[in-house]
């Protein structure tokens, strides 16, 4: 192969080589940028890194509504609306559940019928945690007092003992208890860890073994 058949071979491959190498640039950034998107879409009520400046701001300036919408300046400011409710540490600085219980707000079951009355469940589910943070309390009734069954069962959790598997990972990537908490409830931070984290581990609880430990426990 003389020096110009070279040239021409290594022009060729180059010609060859970049247009592959911009598509698959172009189709790694796609994938990033996918990533990206489906993890940020989880509520920013879960970013451990930066506190919101201005909590609960007024619609016109909420970066949710549209400013140039004369409708938008007509809607109440939540400011104004959550006026005399308990408040909170988290998310939006209010304590729902408290509120609810203290009757500064009552809300309406039905949408359409005013005489609806909620289907309360007064039940309790424990959810045990193998390390050693206090066990979960799932707690129905304050659940049931604002949502239907239908709302969690059975899309997001199986109504049935032990069907469910999850963990933090999970919920703070907007899934299972992540649906609504860090959205539209309490948010995940380690603040409010002990609001679930809630029935401390028997005086008599010990770590579980690996499974490792229990084939050899010699080992």
């Amino acid at each position: 192969m003389n020096f110009q058949t070279k040239s021409i071979s290594l022009a060729f491959a180059l010609a060859v080589i970049a247009p592959l190498s911009y598509v698959q640039a172009e189709s790694v950034d796609q994938a990033d940028a996918t990533k990206v998107a489906a993890v940020s879409a989880v509520n920013t009520f879960n970013r451990n890194l930066k506190k919101e400046a201005n909590v609960n701001a007024a619609p016109p300036e909420d970066g949710i509504h549209d400013p140039a919408n004369d409708s938008t300046h007509v809607l109440q400011p939540p400011k104004e609306a959550f006026s005399g409710f308990i408040t909170s540490k988290f998310g939006n600085h209010v304590d729902w559940v408290k509120t609810l219980e203290e009757g500064k707000i009552n809300p309406r079951w039905d949408r359409i019928n005013p005489a609806e009355e909620a289907f309360v469940m007064d039940m309790d589910i424990v959810r045990e945690v193998k390390s050693s943070v206090p066990d979960v309390i799932f707690p129905h009734r304050q659940h049931t007092e604002w949502l239907a069954c239908a709302n969690c069962h059975p899309t997001i959790f199986i109504p049935q003992q032990n069907a469910n598997q999850f963990n933090m990972s999970s919920i703070l990537l907007g899934k299972d208890c992540g649906v609504c908490h860090g959205k539209v409830s309490f948010p995940i931070t380690t603040q409010s860890c002990s609001l679930c984290h809630s029935k401390p581990k028997p005086a008599d609880w010990e770590p579980p073994m690996s499974q490792a430990s229990l084939k050899n426990p010699w080992k």
